[in-house]
């Protein structure tokens, strides 16, 4: 049969849709979350949804499972009208989600873990049936060798996640959501797990599959919906569709147009250097240096001790032992005040957690960690502190208009800009290091950040990154550190780093 006449038969033949999505919009006061998103999933499809941090996946998956409502569009379950007011509506239609933080229970049994928050399942549920159901749905799935008498606490982290997905096919799921299901897991762990996921998937099931580790969505997903604030930029064939192009969408502009030019200067002075860090459980040893008017990513999956050392290096750990020196000045740990007086400013991704204050002015913000030097005898000159915050304001881009509104009033991109304007023209700043800079940030305050981060570097200041977005990585770095279970494995110049050396590092360094 001709090519073209095949692929007609084929279209001819191509389930029809099980869910369809059509014109979602969402709003969060000034912010559309989403917007005119559309998408359609067959039964037996495992469908990727793939886009930065910010592009809105998250808030499609809480439309999908009743925690929140579009102000638009419609969701068509088998051709029909469905509106889930809440997570048990989606859960009696058949949609369930398995989310990235584990909900397992781990002094409860597996059976207990599988059956727990089930939709008419009694507290005590000991009948043989569902037993039974329990113990069919995990040798379907590759996993009869766990023992639903197990606790869960016994259980690796790979089969706590199989339990979690065993838990939604109990509820006769027909559309499984994973959010980052491999996230914290090993090699072996994410095998076993995909390996589970195909069997799902040749039961007639379908799943929706968010994750940031592309090589994820070549080897198991058939198709996939790309979005990028907001909105559906892209819906294709896996089999048609490559890496560099599947960036390049998710980003919407090439790696060259999104970050700013590395300045041609030879290495400065040491402006931070750390020896012998260990944090129990979490990394190490940790030896490395950062430069002065430098950019060092520390880089790898999440949970590979990173974000831990950079944690301990700002006095965040009180267990991390080691040395820290700022500019030949050793560094207490455990002692964020001390951190702070060596030089140390910290700039988190959990901006409303730990990054500015979201119920202070923007003024207010800007100038929190200048207070001493604006006060005397306990009183506050707030005219100097007012002409001190419209100049910060200035310097990272910020509205002078804005100055009076509440940083809650304001997008992600401009809170985290407050974040950095703190740090701006600082006599006494040495070494800015970061955490996720640019999660949850659209692409064009991403491009607005990465152009503050070299210009601060311009002024001198060292800067480590500990970040798990591997193109911000490669776009924004001078120097690149790789890890991987809490331990360096690799170390690159910018020049010299590729995407493959990175990926292979953190997911296979013994290769």
């Amino acid at each position: 049969m001709p090519l073209d006449a095949a692929r007609q038969d084929s279209a001819a033949h191509a389930p029809a849709p099980l869910l369809h999505i059509e014109g979602l919009s969402k709003r969060f006061g000034g912010v559309r979350a989403l917007n005119n998103v559309s998408l359609t999933l067959c039964a037996g499809e495992i469908r990727a949804i793939c886009g930065e941090n910010g592009a809105g996946k998250s808030t499609l998956v809480k439309v999908l499972t009743g925690i929140v409502s579009p102000d638009d569009g419609t969701i068509r379950l088998d051709g029909e009208v469905r509106r889930f007011d809440g997570p048990r509506q989606a859960q009696a239609n058949g949609i369930n989600l398995v989310s990235q933080e584990l909900s397992v229970c781990p002094d409860l049994s597996v059976l207990d873990n599988i059956w727990l928050g089930t939709i008419g399942v009694p507290f005590f549920h000991r009948a043989r049936h569902l037993r039974e159901r329990a113990a069919q749905i995990l040798s379907d799935l590759g996993a009869g060798n766990i023992d639903l008498d197990a606790s869960v606490a016994q259980l690796n982290t790979g089969e706590r996640q199989i339990v979690e997905i065993v838990r939604m096919l109990a509820r006769d799921t027909r559309i499984l959501i994973l959010d980052e299901p491999t996230a914290t897991l090993s090699d072996q762990e994410i095998a076993r797990v995909l390996t589970a996921l195909r069997a799902v998937r040749s039961t007639g099931k379908s799943i929706l599959y968010i994750t940031h580790r592309l090589s994820e969505v070549f080897e198991l997903c058939d198709t996939a919906t790309v979005m990028r604030n907001g909105e559906v930029v892209a819906d294709c064939s896996v089999a048609d569709v490559d890496r560099k192009s599947l960036i390049e969408l998710m980003l919407g502009r090439s790696l060259g147009e999104m970050y700013p030019t590395r300045q041609a200067t030879s290495e400065g002075p040491v402006a931070l250097s750390i020896r012998g860090l260990n944090i129990p459980h979490v990394a190490g040893p940790i030896d490395l240096a950062v430069p002065a008017g430098q950019i060092v990513c520390l880089t790898g999956q999440v949970g590979c001790g990173a974000e831990g050392v950079v944690r301990a290096i700002c006095g965040l750990l009180n267990n991390a032992v080691g040395e820290v020196v700022v500019e030949g000045r050793p560094v207490p740990l455990g002692r964020p005040e001390k951190a702070f007086q060596a030089g140390v400013r910290f700039v988190s991704g959990d901006r409303a957690g730990e990054g500015i204050f979201v119920n202070q002015t923007v003024a207010d913000n800007l100038v929190a960690t200048r207070l001493p030097r604006r006060s005397r005898w306990g009183l506050v000159n707030r005219a100097a502190l007012r002409t001190e915050a419209g100049q910060l304001a200035e310097g990272v881009t910020l509205n002078r208009a804005r100055l009076s509104s509440l940083a809650s009033e304001l997008s992600g991109g401009n809170q985290q800009k407050i974040a950095f304007g703190r740090y701006v023209d600082d006599p006494d700043t040495r070494v800015i290091v970061m955490i996720e800079p640019t999660r949850g940030i659209d692409v064009g305050a991403r491009a607005e950040i990465y152009k503050l981060m070299r210009a601060l570097c311009a002024r001198g200041y060292g800067i480590l990154v500990a970040s798990t977005d591997f193109s911000e990585v490669l776009g924004l770095s001078d120097a690149i550190v790789t890890m991987y279970r809490g331990t360096i494995v690799g170390r690159y110049a910018a020049q010299e780093a590729t995407l493959p050396r990175i990926v292979a590092d953190v997911t296979h360094p013994e290769k």
